[in-house]
């Protein structure tokens, strides 16, 4: 059962076996911005750490960038025999409905296969994989597909400093199954949510206010100082939680993969758990916050090029808007 900080110590042998990204190929620099507001490079580099991030064209959409993180996925030996589930993480779908997974499904050829779309902003992702690992642990699926895709550009507001220069548009793709072998495993989760403060951090949709606020939309809007405080007090908290629900100490994480919100948030939350900067993987720097995309994107070149290794303690973490976070920790398979 979860303990009252929803905190699960668990032992599923969950195996994320391949991992896809992509990118746009349009980059929004920092000098590009400040042509559109009042800014600088040297400004947003010293409070966020982002250079530059990536733009989708007029004609790409989420399901697009997910597809390509799909294809990337397969390039690097991941095979979608056997999927029969799909989950798409993202909070900028292209229609309401049809599913952005139902939308790959049809483009990928697959047949008889569940589909739904997941919408829990900066850490889908991570609620995607918690999911996916319910699926195959119960038996209800044998391999989960989970995209994890953005179009923030299209939803932000370039006349906004606040939050113009802090977003960009990707998307990553892994495959979950069951592991066999005897490195894989889910070792604890934590979910949690706080809807009473989800007008930090939000866009309106059909409804138009949101806590008194009224805003016709339909660009994001976000309350910097507010989401920095939540994110600093709770996600440091939900680690601790998870790393003493699983009998380990910050010492014992291999790699640490957070939402990339921005480079002072990061290093705030490591300050706080004592895990080191450099055992933290991140992409903030040339993607900027890509919401469900940022911790695939930190974390696939780093298996691809060896430093995530197999039995390596990984610890995710997602949390933004909802406001909502989820944690996972892994035995690397």
């Amino acid at each position: 059962m979860l303990d009252p900080a929803g905190v699960r110590s668990v032992r599923s042998r969950l195996a994320i076996a391949a991992l896809g990204t992509y990118a746009p190929q349009k980059r929004l620099t920092n000098d590009d911005l400040a042509k559109l507001v009042e800014t600088t490079d040297e400004w947003i580099v010293s409070r966020t750490g982002m250079r530059e991030r990536r733009i989708a064209r007029e004609d790409e959409f989420t399901s697009d960038l997910c597809l390509a993180a799909v294809r990337d996925l397969e390039s690097r030996g991941g095979s979608l025999d056997g999927v029969d589930y799909i989950i798409a993480c993202t909070v900028t779908p292209d229609y309401q409905f049809p599913s952005v997974a139902a939308r790959l499904q049809d483009v990928l050829g697959l047949q008889n296969v569940g589909a739904i779309d997941l919408g829990a902003a900066c850490a889908g992702f991570v609620y995607g994989l918690d999911l996916a690992d319910s699926l195959v642990t119960t038996g209800r699926a044998r391999k989960v597909l989970v995209a994890a895709g953005e179009t923030l550009s299209k939803i932000t507001d370039y006349r906004d400093r606040s939050t113009c220069i802090l977003f960009g548009d990707g998307a990553g793709a892994a495959l979950v199954t069951a592991d066999s072998g005897a490195d894989g495993m889910l070792l604890a989760r934590r979910v949690n949510s706080d809807g009473a403060s989800g007008r930090e951090l939000f866009a309106t949709g059909l409804r138009k206010e949101i806590a008194g606020t009224v805003d016709p939309g339909p660009f994001l809007r976000q309350n910097g100082r507010a989401v920095y405080e939540w994110a600093l007090t709770n996600v440091s908290a939900g680690i601790a939680e998870l790393l003493r629900s699983a009998e380990l100490c910050a010492a014992d994480v291999d790699w640490f993969v957070p939402h990339s919100a921005n480079g002072r948030m990061i290093e705030s939350i490591c300050k706080r758990t004592g895990i080191p900067r450099e055992k933290t993987l991140t992409s903030y720097e040339l993607h900027g916050n890509t919401s469900s995309a940022s911790i695939p994107l930190a974390l696939a070149p780093a298996v691809a090029d060896g430093r995530v290794k197999r039995g390596d303690t990984v610890l995710l973490y997602g949390f933004g808007g909802g406001l909502v976070e989820c944690g996972l920790l892994l035995r690397w398979a």
